[in-house]
């Protein structure tokens, strides 16, 4: 599991809008005559995507959308009704808390030790973690999480006055995820991103010897009203943190990690050794 998005086979929670948006779905089929098999088969969908999507389990993707709105001469109102769903694509129910308050924050900080962190992942990189996943993802579902995750990594550009802090081991840096020309890509991306003023970006030396992030990657956010909350993942979920006292524990710990890391100048030196290394 990386970063937010749902396990293999499992299905977000719905909402009210995809329920909404499947009755709308639904109804138009019916007025068209068509069985669930036979409108699956005209908009080039599996028979359990088009279930689920009517039942409102799962978010239609912009293709099906207008495949839907073609196929069923809806008169522009499944188009409508899709412009008005409200749960973020891809992404698992345990994480959608933590997704509306990353959209707000006045700090977030990341520590990272299995990939390089969501918010600050190119296309392609973040492409390969989808596609080698295990229980493999269909090719709808793969683009499905891609674009949830591609929405929401245009925060660190557009919101300028959120102070982003990122530490990320240096061995995730050397892992050639997707191989040599995806991990030039990235690298490339750091180091622009890094050259914003509110992000920065500090690489864990290989050669420390103990840090104080043994005990697994997480994150930290101040919100607008000044509370902090912190999040953790695992192999199969995550954990929304809101207990002040770990919060704290995890506060202790990061600001351990900034002063173990490299500085911010050090750090630039390594990736940019490493970008010219791919």
């Amino acid at each position: 599991m990386t970063e937010g998005h749902t396990a293999g086979g499992g299905e977000p929670e719905a909402s009210d809008s995809l329920k909404t948006f499947g009755e709308v779905v639904k109804t138009f089929r019916k007025r068209a005559r068509l069985t669930q098999e036979e409108f699956a088969a005209r908009v080039g969908y599996s028979l359990p995507t088009v279930a689920s999507i009517e039942q409102g389990r799962r978010f239609p993707s912009a293709d099906f959308v207008e495949r839907a709105e073609e196929v069923l001469d809806a008169f522009g109102v499944i188009r409508a009704a899709a412009k008005h769903l409200s749960r973020q694509p891809g992404l698992a129910s345990w994480f959608r808390q933590w997704a509306k308050l990353e959209a707000v924050a006045l700090t977030l900080y990341t520590y990272e030790n299995r990939m390089v962190p969501g918010l600050l992942q190119t296309e392609a990189y973040a492409r390969e973690l989808f596609t080698e996943r295990r229980p493999p993802l269909g090719d709808e579902e793969i683009q499905e999480q891609l674009v949830a995750r591609l929405e929401r990594k245009r925060l660190v550009t557009e919101r300028p006055n959120t102070a982003y802090s990122f530490i990320i081991e240096q061995h995730v840096l050397e892992r050639p995820t997707g191989g040599a020309e995806v991990m030039r890509e990235q690298l490339d991306h750091l180091l622009e991103l890094d050259a914003r003023r509110n992000i920065e970006v500090q690489v864990l030396p290989k050669k420390l010897g103990h840090h104080a992030g043994f005990g697994g990657p997480f994150q930290l956010l101040e919100t607008p009203d000044n509370r902090v909350f912190a999040y953790g993942e695992g192999q199969r979920g995550g954990q929304f943190i809101a207990d002040r006292k770990e919060v704290s524990i995890l506060q202790m710990r990061y600001a351990r990690m900034r002063s173990q890391a490299l500085t911010l100048e050090d750090s630039r030196s390594l990736l940019r050794q490493m970008r010219g290394a791919t």
